[in-house]
């Protein structure tokens, strides 16, 4: 599979084009922020400039999240019926994920800055506040700046679910912290996936060299369309670097499943990637976003 990837070879962090276990440098362009800026025929021809630069051996390099500069990670919420169903579960307010679920309008939110998303191998987290913190597996659409679906990447949208439960307006919260956000390095061109409305997402969490919690879904049960949940993001504001949009999780451990310090996660999308990530605590997490801030 080709992939679009962002790594870091002797210092200098690249664009490039992931295939067949090498790496090959996007010419003219310094950033993905710089790609996702065009609109999507310059960013494909662009990529697909890459094919006559030299190759590096995968293994030489350094994958870095997929997202870098002004470019916003944003996610959508109650798109399957089985978070419907999850949230309508853990809520004491439980008819407003029925209503949006059921209604025109999607629930979007903001999810993250580009510095604080990690990507596979890097640690994702648990509040320590929150009892009740879960993965969310979901196939995550890159967006040019013309709101065009440049490509697709595996995102891990990880929720407090009992912040949420507690109180709608907690959504930020429950959703946004250091580790909440972890994103596969590699973004698969949207005109190389023949049908993202029918990708197999599937989870596993490894706890203690064992399966403690595994699920499976499609993107063919999303109940709304990636088209549409673009449409929406884009009808009041600009993303000049592009954007992410994580389209939504069909599944929800039961309330009897957290998370736990040392596990170990992992998310895979037909045809579009697996990203991985060990759990920790909110501190390690925070010492790291801020190491990469630097």
């Amino acid at each position: 599979m080709t992939h679009v990837v962002r790594y870091e070879t002797s210092g200098d962090v690249r664009v490039g084009v992931l295939d067949a276990g090498a790496v090959r440098p996007v010419p003219g362009v310094a950033s993905m922020g710089e790609l996702l800026a065009r609109d999507l025929a310059e960013a494909r021809a662009a990529v697909e400039g890459a094919a006559g630069q030299r190759a590096v051996p995968v293994g030489e390099v350094r994958l870095l999240a997929p997202v870098d500069g002004l470019t916003e990670v944003w996610a959508s919420g109650v798109t399957y019926e089985r978070s419907m169903d999850a949230r309508v579960e853990e809520s004491m307010t439980q008819d407003i994920y029925t209503r949006v679920y059921l209604a025109e309008r999607p629930e979007l939110f903001f999810k993250s800055v580009a510095w604080r998303v990690v990507t596979d191998g890097e640690p994702i987290a648990v509040r320590p506040d929150s009892a009740l913190t879960v993965p969310e597996p979901e196939l995550a659409a890159v967006v040019t700046a013309t709101a065009e679906v440049f490509g697709y990447t595996v995102c891990d949208d990880v929720s407090s679910r009992d912040i949420e439960g507690e109180n709608p307006l907690y959504l930020p919260q429950a959703k946004v912290y250091a580790g909440s956000c972890a994103l596969a390095p590699g973004i698969r061109p949207a005109w190389e996936v023949a049908d993202p409305a029918a990708l197999g997402i599937s989870l596993r969490v490894v706890r203690a060299g064992a399966t403690a919690f595994e699920g499976s879904t499609s993107t063919a049960r999303m109940r709304r369309s990636v088209p549409d949940l673009v449409a929406h993001l884009v009808r009041a504001q600009d993303f000049p670097a592009g954007a992410v949009l994580s389209t939504g999780t069909g599944i929800v451990p039961g309330l009897d499943f957290t998370l736990l310090d040392g596990d170990v996660v992992e998310v895979t999308v037909e045809e579009v990637g697996t990203l991985r990530n060990p759990v920790v605590g909110v501190a390690v997490a925070r010492s790291r976003a801020l190491a990469a801030a630097r």
